[in-house]
């Protein structure tokens, strides 16, 4: 697989990193760089825009995120997805300040052909 055939648009279902059966929805869309590298942009449950940048290699995904949060704090992080196919990535990642005993899970589906591989 190669970094072009990644790129697009998904929708994601996750877990928070809280231990907890915190889940979420939203999109995730890959593009890339002049240099070759992942420029990621999710929108989480329809309001909060987390923006990132990462690597590809060996079918695994690397992306260091940061997000505004509340009173404008900002939150940072990586996520970490191992490249199922081009149209179906698994991952997990963690905050800095969140909950070290636990990792956030993610599942991204390539938008328009989620029916195809619930088959």
């Amino acid at each position: 697989m190669t970094i072009t055939e990644l790129t697009g648009h998904f929708n994601i279902t996750g877990r928070n990193q809280d231990g907890d059966t915190a889940a979420y929805k939203g999109t995730l869309q890959l593009t890339a760089d002049d240099n070759n590298r992942i420029v990621a942009k999710w929108l989480i449950n329809n309001n909060q825009l987390q923006l990132g940048t990462g690597f590809f290699k060996d079918n695994i995904l690397v992306i260091n995120f940061n997000y505004k949060g509340d009173n404008e704090t900002l939150y940072k992080g990586v996520a970490v997805y191992k490249c199922i196919t081009k149209d179906l990535l698994e991952g997990f990642w963690s905050e800095k300040h969140g909950n070290p005993q636990y990792l956030g899970e993610e599942r991204c589906f390539r938008i328009g052909i989620q029916r195809e591989l619930a088959n």
